[in-house]
Protein backbone atom coordinates (compact mmCIF):
# COMPACT_ATOMS: atom_id res chain seq x y z
CA UNK A 1 0.00 0.00 0.00
CA UNK A 2 1.23 3.58 -0.88
CA UNK A 3 2.96 5.36 1.78
CA UNK A 4 0.71 8.78 1.72
CA UNK A 5 -2.82 6.22 1.48
CA UNK A 6 -1.74 4.68 4.73
CA UNK A 7 -1.08 8.13 6.06
CA UNK A 8 -4.22 8.96 5.04
CA UNK A 9 -5.75 6.35 6.05
CA UNK A 10 -3.98 6.41 9.76
CA UNK A 11 -4.98 10.34 10.28
CA UNK A 12 -8.47 9.56 9.39
CA UNK A 13 -8.91 6.51 11.81
CA UNK A 14 -7.55 9.11 14.46
CA UNK A 15 -9.46 11.60 13.64
CA UNK A 16 -12.51 9.43 13.81
CA UNK A 17 -11.38 8.11 17.35
CA UNK A 18 -10.57 11.58 18.91
CA UNK A 19 -13.37 13.34 16.98
CA UNK A 20 -13.72 15.85 14.88
CA UNK A 21 -13.23 19.42 16.16
CA UNK A 22 -16.39 21.63 16.11
CA UNK A 23 -14.38 24.18 13.54
CA UNK A 24 -13.42 21.78 10.80
CA UNK A 25 -17.40 21.05 10.91
CA UNK A 26 -18.54 24.49 10.95
CA UNK A 27 -15.93 25.04 8.38
CA UNK A 28 -17.06 22.33 6.28
CA UNK A 29 -20.66 23.69 6.32
CA UNK A 30 -19.66 27.81 5.74
CA UNK A 31 -17.48 25.95 2.67
CA UNK A 32 -20.96 25.07 1.05
CA UNK A 33 -22.64 27.95 2.29
CA UNK A 34 -20.43 30.30 0.89
CA UNK A 35 -19.99 28.27 -2.18
CA UNK A 36 -23.81 28.97 -3.00
CA UNK A 37 -23.45 32.31 -2.50
CA UNK A 38 -21.15 32.52 -5.26
CA UNK A 39 -24.04 31.76 -7.67
CA UNK A 40 -22.86 34.01 -10.47
CA UNK A 41 -19.60 32.02 -10.92
CA UNK A 42 -20.70 28.21 -10.74
CA UNK A 43 -23.98 29.37 -13.04
CA UNK A 44 -21.39 30.89 -15.37
CA UNK A 45 -19.06 27.79 -15.64
CA UNK A 46 -22.48 25.40 -15.61
CA UNK A 47 -23.81 26.98 -18.61
CA UNK A 48 -20.43 27.54 -20.50
CA UNK A 49 -20.28 23.42 -19.67
CA UNK A 50 -23.30 23.03 -21.55
CA UNK A 51 -22.26 25.09 -24.01
CA UNK A 52 -18.53 24.28 -24.92
CA UNK A 53 -19.88 20.24 -24.92
CA UNK A 54 -22.02 21.58 -28.08
CA UNK A 55 -19.62 24.29 -29.48
CA UNK A 56 -20.05 24.85 -33.15
CA UNK A 57 -23.09 22.71 -33.16
CA UNK A 58 -26.39 24.50 -35.35
CA UNK A 59 -29.13 23.12 -32.41
CA UNK A 60 -26.56 23.69 -29.65
CA UNK A 61 -28.05 22.53 -26.33
CA UNK A 62 -31.21 21.29 -27.79
CA UNK A 63 -29.33 18.50 -29.13
CA UNK A 64 -30.15 17.16 -25.21
CA UNK A 65 -34.10 17.06 -25.88
CA UNK A 66 -33.68 15.61 -29.57
CA UNK A 67 -31.50 12.19 -28.73
CA UNK A 68 -33.80 11.72 -25.45
CA UNK A 69 -36.80 12.12 -27.43
CA UNK A 70 -35.56 9.42 -30.15
CA UNK A 71 -34.64 7.09 -27.14
CA UNK A 72 -37.83 7.30 -25.45
CA UNK A 73 -39.81 6.80 -28.67
CA UNK A 74 -37.47 4.04 -29.33
CA UNK A 75 -37.33 2.03 -26.31
CA UNK A 76 -40.92 2.93 -25.60
CA UNK A 77 -42.04 1.22 -28.93
CA UNK A 78 -39.64 -1.67 -28.30
CA UNK A 79 -39.97 -2.57 -24.83
CA UNK A 80 -43.94 -1.74 -24.65
CA UNK A 81 -44.16 -4.40 -26.83
CA UNK A 82 -42.05 -6.92 -24.88
CA UNK A 83 -43.51 -6.46 -21.66
CA UNK A 84 -46.97 -6.16 -23.47
CA UNK A 85 -47.68 -2.69 -22.45
CA UNK A 86 -50.64 -0.08 -23.03
CA UNK A 87 -48.43 2.83 -24.76
CA UNK A 88 -51.22 5.24 -23.85
CA UNK A 89 -50.29 4.36 -20.47
CA UNK A 90 -46.37 3.01 -20.75
CA UNK A 91 -44.96 6.20 -23.02
CA UNK A 92 -45.82 8.61 -20.32
CA UNK A 93 -44.48 6.47 -17.63
CA UNK A 94 -40.84 5.79 -19.25
CA UNK A 95 -40.42 9.02 -20.53
CA UNK A 96 -40.77 10.53 -17.18
CA UNK A 97 -38.55 7.69 -15.84
CA UNK A 98 -35.75 8.97 -18.29
CA UNK A 99 -35.80 12.11 -17.99
CA UNK A 100 -35.41 11.68 -14.36
CA UNK A 101 -32.90 9.28 -14.31
CA UNK A 102 -30.75 11.33 -16.61
CA UNK A 103 -30.77 13.64 -13.90
CA UNK A 104 -29.98 11.40 -11.47
CA UNK A 105 -27.16 9.29 -13.17
CA UNK A 106 -25.78 13.14 -14.11
CA UNK A 107 -25.96 14.31 -10.69
CA UNK A 108 -23.91 11.54 -9.58
CA UNK A 109 -21.13 10.74 -12.57
CA UNK A 110 -20.26 14.69 -13.12
CA UNK A 111 -20.93 15.19 -9.60
CA UNK A 112 -18.05 12.77 -8.25
CA UNK A 113 -15.72 14.27 -11.29
CA UNK A 114 -16.41 17.68 -9.80
CA UNK A 115 -12.78 18.49 -8.06
CA UNK A 116 -11.57 16.55 -10.80
CA UNK A 117 -12.42 18.52 -13.53
CA UNK A 118 -11.48 22.01 -12.01
CA UNK A 119 -7.97 20.83 -10.82
CA UNK A 120 -6.91 23.71 -12.87
CA UNK A 121 -9.37 26.09 -11.04
CA UNK A 122 -8.48 24.87 -7.78
CA UNK A 123 -4.54 25.47 -7.84
CA UNK A 124 -5.00 28.62 -9.19
CA UNK A 125 -8.58 30.88 -8.20
CA UNK A 126 -9.10 30.96 -4.09
CA UNK A 127 -12.97 29.84 -3.24
CA UNK A 128 -15.13 27.74 -1.71
CA UNK A 129 -14.24 23.78 -3.01
CA UNK A 130 -17.88 23.90 -3.21
CA UNK A 131 -18.67 25.67 -6.50
CA UNK A 132 -17.55 22.86 -8.44
CA UNK A 133 -19.93 20.87 -7.29
CA UNK A 134 -22.71 23.76 -7.65
CA UNK A 135 -21.54 23.74 -10.85
CA UNK A 136 -21.94 20.01 -11.56
CA UNK A 137 -25.40 20.62 -10.21
CA UNK A 138 -26.24 23.59 -12.47
CA UNK A 139 -25.19 21.66 -15.82
CA UNK A 140 -27.52 18.78 -14.74
CA UNK A 141 -30.47 21.34 -13.75
CA UNK A 142 -29.73 22.82 -17.66
CA UNK A 143 -29.71 19.47 -19.44
CA UNK A 144 -32.93 18.56 -17.12
CA UNK A 145 -34.87 21.39 -18.54
CA UNK A 146 -34.10 20.66 -21.68
CA UNK A 147 -35.20 16.64 -21.36
CA UNK A 148 -38.21 17.24 -19.73
CA UNK A 149 -40.03 18.90 -22.48
CA UNK A 150 -39.73 15.33 -23.82
CA UNK A 151 -42.18 14.21 -21.25
CA UNK A 152 -44.40 16.97 -21.91
CA UNK A 153 -44.90 16.29 -25.41
CA UNK A 154 -45.74 12.69 -24.57
CA UNK A 155 -47.89 13.56 -21.69
CA UNK A 156 -49.76 15.73 -23.63
CA UNK A 157 -50.07 13.68 -26.82
CA UNK A 158 -51.44 10.94 -24.80
CA UNK A 159 -53.51 12.76 -22.68
CA UNK A 160 -52.27 12.42 -19.05
CA UNK A 161 -54.54 14.58 -16.36
CA UNK A 162 -52.39 16.61 -14.04
CA UNK A 163 -53.89 18.35 -11.07
CA UNK A 164 -52.57 20.43 -7.89
CA UNK A 165 -49.80 17.48 -7.02
CA UNK A 166 -48.16 18.42 -10.17
CA UNK A 167 -46.83 20.91 -7.75
CA UNK A 168 -45.28 18.42 -5.74
CA UNK A 169 -42.69 17.90 -8.30
CA UNK A 170 -40.38 21.29 -7.46
CA UNK A 171 -40.19 19.99 -3.71
CA UNK A 172 -39.02 17.00 -4.77
CA UNK A 173 -36.88 18.30 -7.30
CA UNK A 174 -35.25 20.61 -4.36
CA UNK A 175 -34.60 17.22 -2.06
CA UNK A 176 -32.96 15.53 -4.99
CA UNK A 177 -30.30 18.37 -5.53
CA UNK A 178 -30.29 18.57 -1.79
CA UNK A 179 -28.80 14.96 -2.09
CA UNK A 180 -26.78 15.29 -5.12
CA UNK A 181 -25.06 18.26 -3.06
CA UNK A 182 -23.65 15.00 -0.69
CA UNK A 183 -22.98 13.00 -3.46
CA UNK A 184 -21.03 15.25 -4.89
CA UNK A 185 -18.77 16.53 -2.19
CA UNK A 186 -18.33 13.03 -0.92
CA UNK A 187 -17.87 11.28 -4.00
CA UNK A 188 -16.00 13.96 -5.74
CA UNK A 189 -13.52 13.68 -2.56
CA UNK A 190 -13.45 10.22 -3.30
CA UNK A 191 -12.45 10.53 -6.78
CA UNK A 192 -10.00 12.86 -6.41
CA UNK A 193 -7.90 10.40 -3.81
CA UNK A 194 -8.56 7.25 -5.74
CA UNK A 195 -9.13 7.77 -9.25
CA UNK A 196 -10.68 4.44 -9.64
CA UNK A 197 -13.82 5.63 -8.08
CA UNK A 198 -15.44 7.34 -10.94
CA UNK A 199 -14.75 4.25 -13.26
CA UNK A 200 -16.56 1.55 -10.35
CA UNK A 201 -19.46 4.61 -9.82
CA UNK A 202 -20.02 4.49 -13.39
CA UNK A 203 -20.44 0.80 -13.70
CA UNK A 204 -22.57 0.72 -10.90
CA UNK A 205 -24.55 3.71 -12.18
CA UNK A 206 -25.22 1.11 -15.29
CA UNK A 207 -26.50 -1.55 -13.03
CA UNK A 208 -28.76 0.40 -10.90
CA UNK A 209 -30.87 1.83 -14.15
CA UNK A 210 -32.09 -1.85 -14.79
CA UNK A 211 -33.05 -2.98 -11.30
CA UNK A 212 -34.68 0.77 -10.54
CA UNK A 213 -38.38 0.77 -12.65
CA UNK A 214 -37.54 3.14 -14.88
CA UNK A 215 -37.92 1.13 -18.02
CA UNK A 216 -40.37 -1.57 -16.27
CA UNK A 217 -43.20 -0.60 -14.26
CA UNK A 218 -42.99 -1.99 -10.44
CA UNK A 219 -45.77 -3.99 -10.43
CA UNK A 220 -44.12 -6.17 -12.93
CA UNK A 221 -41.77 -7.33 -9.83
CA UNK A 222 -45.05 -9.34 -7.66
CA UNK A 223 -43.91 -10.41 -4.03
CA UNK A 224 -40.91 -8.63 -4.64
CA UNK A 225 -42.03 -5.04 -2.87
CA UNK A 226 -39.00 -5.56 -0.30
CA UNK A 227 -36.27 -5.91 -2.81
CA UNK A 228 -37.91 -2.84 -4.54
CA UNK A 229 -38.31 -0.52 -1.28
CA UNK A 230 -34.77 -1.16 -0.49
CA UNK A 231 -33.51 0.52 -3.76
CA UNK A 232 -33.32 4.09 -2.97
CA UNK A 233 -33.04 4.86 -6.26
CA UNK A 234 -36.75 3.68 -6.78
CA UNK A 235 -37.77 6.40 -4.03
CA UNK A 236 -35.34 9.40 -5.71
CA UNK A 237 -37.15 8.61 -8.89
CA UNK A 238 -41.29 7.91 -7.73
CA UNK A 239 -40.93 11.19 -5.65
CA UNK A 240 -40.50 13.26 -8.57
CA UNK A 241 -42.07 10.57 -11.34
CA UNK A 242 -45.46 10.28 -9.45
CA UNK A 243 -46.35 14.06 -9.54
CA UNK A 244 -45.76 14.26 -12.91
CA UNK A 245 -48.07 11.79 -13.97
CA UNK A 246 -50.70 13.48 -11.96
CA UNK A 247 -50.16 11.09 -8.48
CA UNK A 248 -49.17 12.86 -4.92
CA UNK A 249 -45.68 11.04 -3.89
CA UNK A 250 -46.33 8.41 -1.75
CA UNK A 251 -45.18 9.21 1.83
CA UNK A 252 -42.73 6.11 1.86
CA UNK A 253 -41.24 7.62 -0.93
CA UNK A 254 -40.62 11.02 0.82
CA UNK A 255 -39.52 9.53 4.10
CA UNK A 256 -36.95 7.19 2.20
CA UNK A 257 -35.83 10.48 0.02
CA UNK A 258 -34.80 12.42 3.44
CA UNK A 259 -33.55 9.34 5.40
CA UNK A 260 -31.20 9.37 2.30
CA UNK A 261 -30.36 12.92 2.12
CA UNK A 262 -30.12 12.65 6.32
CA UNK A 263 -27.86 10.04 6.26
CA UNK A 264 -25.74 11.15 3.14
CA UNK A 265 -25.13 14.31 4.78
CA UNK A 266 -23.46 12.98 8.23
CA UNK A 267 -20.86 10.73 6.25
CA UNK A 268 -20.24 13.56 3.33
CA UNK A 269 -19.92 16.23 6.37
CA UNK A 270 -17.43 13.32 8.33
CA UNK A 271 -15.44 13.34 5.42
CA UNK A 272 -15.35 16.60 3.81
CA UNK A 273 -14.32 18.11 7.59
CA UNK A 274 -11.74 16.08 7.67
CA UNK A 275 -10.48 15.83 4.22
CA UNK A 276 -11.50 19.20 2.45
CA UNK A 277 -8.13 20.64 2.91
CA UNK A 278 -6.52 17.88 0.90
CA UNK A 279 -8.23 18.00 -2.40
CA UNK A 280 -5.89 21.06 -4.03
CA UNK A 281 -2.84 18.24 -3.15
CA UNK A 282 -4.93 15.22 -4.68
CA UNK A 283 -5.98 16.66 -7.92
Amino acid sequence: MPTDAHSGGSSLARQFRHGLRREQIRHALADARDGWKHYELWGTLGLHDVRQRYRRSKLGPFWITISMGIMVLALGLLYGQIFGQDLHDYLPFLAAGFVIWGLISAIILDGSEAFIAAEGMIKQLNAPLSIYVYRKLWSALIAFAHNIWVFVGVALWFGVSWDWSLLWVFPALALLLLNGLWIGLFFGLLSARFRDVPLIIASMVQVLFFITPVIWKPEMLPGRALLLHLNPFYHLVEVIRAPLLGQPPALTNWLAVLLLAAVGWAVALLFYSAYRWRIAYWV
